[in-house]
């Protein structure tokens, strides 16, 4: 990593701003710091050495790959093994208020942090790739808080926010690894529950209420299975039973409505766009 996106090590346990702070730190020597508490969240990126470190009443020996997650009022310290390594890793602190922030916007932001307080698992570990991709997005947002860019303010933000979320992603992909046969199973469910309500409101939000699995999950599963976003899915049965309908005589209002079209100007469009006509030329059409 570049030489200026690295900080200087110091004993603050405080954080200066309202919102968030990121540091990456590589030290030889390290004096180890006490036991203590935050009022803030922690996220802890080891990239490498001999380090241990005691959560509550209970120590772990870090590996490369390790992302340590730290409520407020957790205790914790970390003790220093091997002083002649290099002690490498990134930082990232956010405060409660953002943090209430991001889990109004989504739950998918509070993902893991629910599945750390559930099961006092404060260590998760990443295979090679998920964590160079992770190590990818803290460069990034390094990068702005280091920069003078236009934008640079909205941009560390952005930085902060996709972190989180790609964070949370890896986490649930990691412990929802199905085989092939699993996906399609729920692949088959999905698509069931959706035939069999076309003619109601069909969103991602609903899917993932009716079926306890994430948004990103249902999306990417359908991306992977049929090469269509799931909004897209939904469109393409609509407009099939639409033509049925249609071919065996049925109005075109009365058929758009009852197929979960809201209004005719978003029916109408994407008809011709699937069928390159309108309904009234496709209705019009000899038997």
């Amino acid at each position: 990593m570049r030489k200026k996106l690295r900080s200087e090590f110091n004993a603050r346990q405080y954080m200066l701003s309202e919102d968030f702070e990121a540091f990456y730190y590589s030290d030889t020597h390290f004096h180890n710091v006490g036991k203590h508490t935050h009022d803030y969240y922690e996220f802890y990126f080891f990239v490498d050495g001999g380090v241990e470190m005691e959560i509550e009443d209970r120590r772990y020996s870090l590996k490369t790959g390790d992302v340590i997650i730290i409520p407020p009022g957790v205790s914790h310290q970390v003790e220093v093994t091997d002083a002649e390594q290099p002690y490498r890793r990134f930082v990232l602190w956010i405060s409660k208020a953002y943090w209430d922030a991001l889990s109004r916007r989504s739950d998918d932001y509070v993902y893991l942090l629910r599945r750390t307080e559930a099961t006092k698992t404060h260590i998760w570990h990443f295979g090679m790739i998920p964590f160079n991709e992770l190590r990818g997005k803290l460069y990034h947002l390094l990068d702005e808080i280091h920069s003078t860019r236009f934008g640079r303010m909205d941009a560390i933000t952005l930085a902060v926010n996709e972190l989180v979320l790609h964070l949370n992603r890896a986490a649930y992909e990691q412990e929802h690894k199905e085989t092939p046969s699993e996906s399609r199973s729920l692949y088959g469910a999905l698509t069931g529950f959706i035939n069999a309500h076309l003619e109601e409101e069909l969103t991602l939000d609903r899917l993932s209420r009716e079926f306890y699995i994430s948004k990103y999950h249902i999306a990417h599963l359908f991306q992977e299975t049929s090469g269509i976003s799931v909004h897209q899915y939904i469109v393409k049965k609509r407009l099939s039973v639409c033509c049925n309908a249609l071919r065996g005589g049925a109005g075109i209002t009365q058929t758009y409505e009852q197929c979960g079209f809201r209004d005719y100007t978003s029916f109408y469009r994407a008809f011709r766009k699937e069928y390159g006509m309108s309904p009234s030329e496709y209705k019009a059409r000899p038997v």
